[in-house]
């Protein structure tokens, strides 16, 4: 298990973020069932994914030299 990856890309961090979330939600009267929650989970991490393209794409955009061969 060498590979590593960023925290923020990780299910298991956004995961239990959202089950603290729902916690806090459910103590103000709200509930927000486990395949909400895994729902959401998967919109932070699309979301995650989609802005660092377009991170990517702006960078290359304002990039000042040009890309080798």
């Amino acid at each position: 298990m060498g590979d590593t990856k960023p925290l923020y890309a990780s299910k298991t961090f956004w995961g239990a973020v959202l089950v603290l979330m729902a916690a806090a939600a459910r103590l103000a009267g709200y509930e927000i069932d486990a395949a909400t929650q895994a729902e959401i989970v998967d919109l932070i991490l699309l979301a995650i994914g989609a802005a660092g393209g377009l991170v990517a794409i702006y960078g290359r955009i304002r990039a000042t030299k040009q890309i080798g061969k």
